[in-house]
C-alpha cells in the first residue's frame, strides 16, 4: 500500500534530509533547470522596463497623446491574459517544456516587429504578438519550476522567474540610459528590438531540459517520469515514494499507466469542492492584490513620478529609474534566500506592511510638492527614498511569493488551468493600472493615486492573513490538504504538523 503524503520525511515533512537537499549534488539539477525555464521571464522584465523610458521617445516620435501612451504601456498586460489562458491548455496537451519554447518563439517575433514598427498601428500589433508570449512565459516558467522542485526548496526555486523579471527590468533601464543618446528614431526602435536577440537561443536550450515529472504521471509516462525524479531526488527509495504521491493527486490507480486531464474546467469553476473554492479565492486574490498595490504604475511611470516630485533633468530621472530596478533585484535575491527558511506567511505579511507606509508616505510627499511653487529638496528625497522603500519591500516577499504560493497550492489535475487563470487575473489587473494611472492621477492628484494605492494594500494584509496558509515544506500533494476552510486553516495545519513530528 503506498505510504500516504506527510506520513514521514521522506514525502516532504521538514526533515534532516529535506534540510540537506541543497548540499547535495542532484539538487544542482533541479537548480540548472530551474533557471533555464526562468529566464524566459526576463524578456517580460525587459519589456516593462524598456518601455518605461522608450515611451517617452516614442511619444516624441509618432506624436501621440497621453491616452494612447496608456493604451500602449498596458495594453501588453492585456494581450497576456490570452496568451496565459491559452498556455495553460496547451502545457497539458504538449507538455511544459515545448510550451516554454514556443513562448521564446513568440517573444523573438513580437520583439523582432516592435523594432521594425513604423507607426502606432504597426506597434500596436506588435505588443499583441509579445504579449502572447509573455503570458505563455509567465504561465510555463512558473509552472515548470514548480514541479521540478524538491518541496524543501521550492521556494528558492519557484522564486527564480521572478528574480529574472528584475533583472529584465534593471536591463531595461539600462538599455533606455544606453540607447538614449541615440538619435530619436533609431533609440526607441533598438530599445525594444534587442529583446528578440536571447529568446531565439533560449527558444532551443530549454529543450534540452527534462519534463515535468507531473505532466508525465498525467500522461501515463510513469517510467520517464521516475527518471526526472531519480535525477532531483536523494534516492531511488524517495523517488518511488514521490512517484506514487503524484499518481494518488492525480487520481491515478497505484496499477494504472494512463493519466486523464479531462473535465479540470468544470472541476474548477463550475462544480469546484470546498478545498478547490479555497485555492481559488487564495490564487486571485494574491494576484489581485499584488498588482492594484500600484507596483505596474511605479515601474512603468516612473520618470514620471519624479517629475512630478521635483526632478527635472532626464538623465536625473533616468538614473532614479536605475536605481528602482537594482533595489528590486537586489532584494528580490535576498527573498530567494529567506522564503524557504521563515516561510511565505511571514515574509508576505513582512512585506505588505512595509508597502502600506511607503506608499501612504510616497503620497504624503507628492501632495506637499504637487502643491508648492517652489522646488523642496527635502519632498524630492522623500519621495525617492519611499519608492526605493516600497519596491523593496514589493521584491522581498509580494513579488515572488505570489508565484511561488499560486503554483504550489492547485491540486494536479488543476494545476495548468489554475495557474493560468491567476497569471491572466495577474495581467488585467495589471494592464488597468497601466493603462489608467496617468488618467487617475489626473483626477484625484498624484498623491492621492498613492494613497488609494496604500487603502488597497491594507485591504490585501487583511486578506492575506485570514485566508491564506502556511505551505513552507511541505510537498504539492500534502498542501491540498491544507484547503478547505477560508478561517480554520490553522486547524489542519497544526494537525499535519503534528502527524509529521510523530511521523
Amino acid at each position: 500500500m503506498t505510504k500516504k503524503a506527510g506520513l514521514g520525511p521522506e514525502n516532504g515533512g521538514v526533515s534532516t534530509q529535506q534540510a540537506a537537499f541543497v548540499k547535495k549534488p542532484k539538487m544542482m539539477f533541479a537548480v540548472a533547470c530551474a533557471v533555464m525555464a526562468s529566464l524566459t521571464s526576463m524578456l517580460h522584465g525587459y519589456d516593462i522596463g524598456v518601455m518605461s523610458g522608450a515611451i517617452m521617445f516614442i511619444k516624441k516620435d509618432l506624436k501621440i497623446n497621453d491616452v494612447q501612451v496608456e493604451i500602449l504601456v498596458g495594453v501588453l498586460n492585456l494581450y497576456c491574459l490570452v496568451g496565459s489562458i491559452v498556455a495553460g491548455k496547451i502545457a497539458d496537451w504538449i507538455g511544459r517544456r515545448y510550451t516554454i519554447a514556443m513562448a521564446n518563439v513568440i517573444i523573438f517575433a513580437g520583439s523582432l516587429f516592435m523594432g521594425f514598427s513604423v507607426n502606432y498601428a504597426f506597434l500596436m500589433v506588435s505588443r499583441f504578438v509579445a504579449g502572447i508570449g509573455v503570458g505563455f512565459a509567465l504561465m510555463s516558467a512558473v509552472l515548470y519550476t514548480a514541479e521540478i522542485s524538491p518541496a524543501s526548496s521550492r521556494g528558492f526555486l519557484t522564486s527564480f522567474p521572478e528574480v529574472c523579471i528584475n533583472s529584465g527590468i534593471l536591463l531595461g533601464y539600462v538599455s533606455n540610459y544606453a540607447f538614449s543618446k541615440l538619435p530619436m528614431k533609431i533609440g526607441w526602435r533598438l530599445m525594444l528590438g534587442v529583446g528578440a536577440i536571447p529568446s531565439i537561443f533560449l527558444a532551443f536550450a530549454v529543450l534540452a531540459m527534462p519534463e515535468s515529472p507531473r505532466w508525465l504521471v498525467m500522461q501515463g509516462r510513469l517510467d520517464e517520469a521516475k527518471v526526472v525524479l531519480d535525477k532531483t531526488l536523494d534516492t531511488k527509495e524517495e523517488a518511488q515514494l514521490r512517484l506514487d504521491d503524484i499518481k494518488e493527486a492525480a487520481k491515478i490507480p497505484q496499477d494504472s499507466t494512463t493519466g486523464n486531464g479531462e473535465g479540470v474546467w468544470r472541476e474548477l469553476l463550475l462544480h469546484p469542492t470546498p478545498a478547490v473554492k479555497h485555492v481559488l479565492i487564495c490564487a486571485i486574490g494574491i494576484h489581485f492584490f499584488q498588482q492594484s498595490s500600484g507596483i505596474a504604475a511605479v515601474v512603468s511611470y516612473s520618470p514620471r513620478i519624479f517629475e512630478k516630485a521635483g526632478i527635472a533633468s532626464s538623465d536625473g530621472k533616468r538614473l532614479a529609474t536605475i536605481a528602482i530596478g537594482f533595489f528590486k533585484t537586489i532584494f528580490v535575491l535576498v527573498a530567494t534566500l529567506l522564503l524557504d527558511q521563515i516561510g511565505r506567511r511571514v515574509l508576505l505579511l513582512s512585506s505588505v506592511g512595509g508597502m502600506v507606509v511607503s506608499l501612504a508616505t510616497i503620497g504624503f510627499s507628492l501632495t506637499i510638492a504637487d502643491h508648492s511653487e517652489t522646488k523642496l529638496t527635502w519632498a524630492i528625497v522623500l519621495c525617492m527614498t519611499m519608492v526605493l522603500a516600497f519596491v523593496s519591500f514589493f521584491a522581498i516577499g509580494m513579488g515572488p511569493i505570489t508565484n511561488v504560493y499560486m503554483s504550489e497550492i492547485f491540486p494536479l489535475r488543476l494545476r495548468a488551468q489554475g495557474v493560468s487563470m491567476g497569471v491572466a487575473v495577474n495581467r488585467v489587473v495589471s494592464g488597468i493600472i497601466s493603462m489608467t494611472f496617468i488618467s487617475l492621477y489626473k483626477a484625484i492628484t498624484i498623491g492621492g493615486a498613492f494613497f488609494l494605492f496604500a487603502g488597497i494594500a491594507t485591504v490585501g494584509w487583511v486578506f492575506f492573513y485570514v485566508c491564506m496558509p502556511e505551505t513552507r515544506g511541505k510537498t504539492l500533494e500534502e498542501i491540498e490538504c491544507l484547503f478547505g476552510k477560508m478561517v480554520g486553516w490553522k486547524e489542519a495545519s497544526k494537525k499535519m504538523n503534528d502527524v509529521t513530528v510523530e511521523g
